[in-house]
């Protein structure tokens, strides 16, 4: 028999054992069952301390063992865990590096995508795992521009870069032509279609040392750095969208504030199935704003930045027309090398009062005139025009011309334009009639669409201030200064196949001018959004708030939402802070 006190059993020894047989055999048949327990001897039970739930002591240890128990502890000594391991077993979140599944550079989306998991409503990343993100409850995200991944590990002297608080801009600042936190030229990573142009075909070779994280330690770094060995363990580069063509650095706050808008399995299938361009999808809570065409025209300093030639009546002041000229001597672009200016005197020419406008009309008054071009190249090198297409808003064709170029051709471009020997044999009509014609069709009410159309208006040798381009107002994923094709927004955004005569018997003039009016229509109809990135993408501001804050009632509203805010120099909430609150 044994008993149970407090974890320690009792049992007898093989003496105590013989002496409870001899006693049975003696009383055996001699007394009853009452007689029986009644011989049965109760051992003393050890002293039970009820304050420390200790046993006895050691000499009441001594004294039943002598009397023929022995003492059994069957406890497990509790082990003390150290203060991380207490950490790790508590629901205090932690974040945990998997480096066996890093082989890149994480990029800014990665990010961002480690704070949509926390806060709201994204999936778990892959190249770090992150504990009970339920349990955290604020994130900050601190943008510091300047620091650049060679001043922690001493490739860029820190102390030579920033002398009496000023950017030194020396050869030493530009060390190794670094424009990205881990020291690399971005690249590109799509197979969208670009401007113009043969792509860039180098390719930066990265060792693991360039985007695994690496420890800090105070004492390795320049005074002015030390302190953030204090917050952050680790540096870990990360790569910002960018352009290798032309060694830009894309917007790392847009990159970081606008995710792509969630997408259902069907959705995620359906992109799967298409080849090419993938459809444009509104999203849930996409909203149509119909939206006169006047919206899209073209800044000055878009125009500009897009290689336009710019019309004298975009120059507000006498002093930059002159600017202007003396440029477009240096350039060849003046009446003297045979270009020419609409006539257009002033802006406010081409604005029509509100009662004229019929309501509801998305032209607002104005003559829309969409238009492509084809060139040839000519001796000397250069692209002169062979064939010009308008259409009018009502999709006729208003004018479609062969024009036969004053320079001798040498190479038709036939793949391209279309345009063969055989096309132009007959043809008598000039560059410069196309020109007269032009100028008395176009006045302060027309309005130009085309896709790059600063190429066209090259080859036309003319310059109109009211301009619509559509490889301007539909963007490209990656961002300016890229480009889509006109055939790829075709097809992403009209569901259309264009130019499919490309790189065997050219385009079709007629059919791009078509294409293009019709982007334009969508955008009229669905709204300045449309095409940028803000459609395919949100703030994400906006999409912490419709998460529900810890402890709320989860129903959707505004009172529930998470909120956010941004903190910046100007006015930050008329742009990425205008879903903040």
């Amino acid at each position: 028999m044994g008993k149970h006190t407090m974890g320690r059993t009792k049992k007898r020894n093989h003496a105590q054992y013989a002496q409870d047989s001899k006693l049975g055999a003696e009383t055996t048949n001699k007394f009853g069952v009452a007689s029986t327990l009644s011989q049965l001897r109760v051992p003393d039970l050890p002293k039970f301390n009820l304050t420390s739930a200790k046993c006895g002591s050691e000499g009441d240890k001594d004294e039943r063992s002598s009397e023929g128990w022995e003492i059994v502890d069957r406890r497990s000594k509790k082990q003390k865990l150290a203060p991380d391991e207490k950490k790790e077993k508590s629901s205090y979140p932690a974040l945990n590096y998997a480096g066996h599944r890093l082989q890149a550079s994480i990029k800014i989306s990665d990010l961002q995508g480690l704070v949509i998991y926390t806060l709201a409503d994204g999936t778990a990343p892959q190249w770090i795992s992150v504990r009970h993100h339920h349990h955290i409850k604020k994130v900050m995200v601190l943008m510091v521009p300047g620091l650049e991944n060679g001043m922690f590990d001493g490739k860029i002297p820190f102390h030579e870069r920033i002398r009496n608080g000023d950017v030194d801009r020396s050869p030493l600042a530009a060390h190794n032509g670094e424009h990205e936190s881990n020291g690399h030229k971005p690249t590109n990573g799509s197979g969208d279609n670009q401007a113009k142009g043969t792509r860039s075909t180098r390719v930066a070779t990265l060792s693991p040392d360039d985007y695994l994280p690496v420890p800090l330690s105070p004492h390795q770094l320049a005074e002015p750095l030390q302190p953030l060995a204090d917050i952050f363990p680790h540096i870990w580069p990360v790569k910002t969208p960018g352009d290798d063509r032309y060694y830009k650095v894309h917007s790392p706050i847009h990159a970081m504030l606008t995710p792509p808008l969630p997408k259902s399995k069907e959705e995620k299938q359906e992109e799967k199935d298409v080849k090419g361009a993938k459809p444009a999808r509104e999203g849930k809570r996409w909203e149509n704003k119909r939206t006169r065409i006047s919206a899209f025209l073209a800044s000055a300093e878009e125009l500009e930045e897009n290689e336009y030639t710019l019309h004298p009546v975009l120059f507000p002041t006498e002093i930059e027309k002159e600017r202007e000229m003396l440029r477009r001597e240096q350039t060849f672009e003046t009446a003297e090398s045979g270009w020419v200016d609409t006539k257009v005197d002033s802006l406010d020419n081409g604005g029509v009062p509100e009662q004229e406008v019929q309501q509801g009309s998305l032209t607002a008054g104005k003559e829309i005139l969409t238009m492509d071009c084809e060139m040839c190249k000519t001796e000397g090198g250069g692209l002169d025009l062979t064939r010009i297409s308008i259409v009018s808003w009502d999709g006729n064709v208003v004018m479609d011309e062969l024009v036969k170029p004053e320079k001798p051709i040498i190479d038709y471009l036939t793949p391209y334009s279309g345009i063969t020997a055989a096309k132009l044999k007959q043809v008598t009509t000039t560059l410069l009639d196309i020109q007269t014609r032009l100028l008395s069709m176009l006045h302060p009410r027309s309005i130009l669409i085309g896709h790059s159309l600063n190429s066209d208006l090259n080859a036309l040798k003319l310059t109109h201030p009211f301009i619509i381009d559509t490889s301007i107002i539909y963007q490209h994923p990656r961002g300016p200064p890229l480009k889509s094709s006109l055939k790829w927004l075709s097809q992403k955004y009209l569901g259309r196949e264009i130019q499919k005569g490309h790189g065997t018997h050219g385009h079709d003039s007629i059919e791009d001018a078509r294409a293009c009016l019709d982007l334009v229509k969508q955008k009229c109809e669905k709204g300045v959004k449309w095409g940028t990135s803000e459609a395919a993408g949100e703030s994400i501001f906006k999409r912490l708030a419709r998460s529900p804050r810890t402890g709320s009632s989860g129903i959707s509203g505004n009172d529930d939402g998470k909120i956010g805010a941004i903190i910046d120099w100007g006015t930050p909430e008329r742009n990425f802070g205008a879903m903040a609150k």
